[in-house]
């Protein structure tokens, strides 16, 4: 599993950072940084759940 995010379409709302801080995380420019672009299995659902529930569909997901 592979997760990336498009900082073109990605408008910091932090959707994905309250769904899985463990993964997703915003900096001090409130872009979007991802902490873990390979998760593991453990937050694969929690994961899932945050690319799901992007409202810009910034985030894709690979597996």
């Amino acid at each position: 599993m592979k997760v990336e995010v498009d900082p073109m379409i990605c408008e910091a709302n932090a959707v994905c950072t309250g769904l899985a801080p463990e993964v997703f995380e915003l900096d001090d420019d409130d872009e979007l940084r991802i902490l873990l672009p390979e998760p593991p299995q453990a937050l694969a659902d929690r994961v899932r759940h945050a690319v799901r529930s992007c409202p810009k569909a910034a985030l894709t997901l690979s597996e």
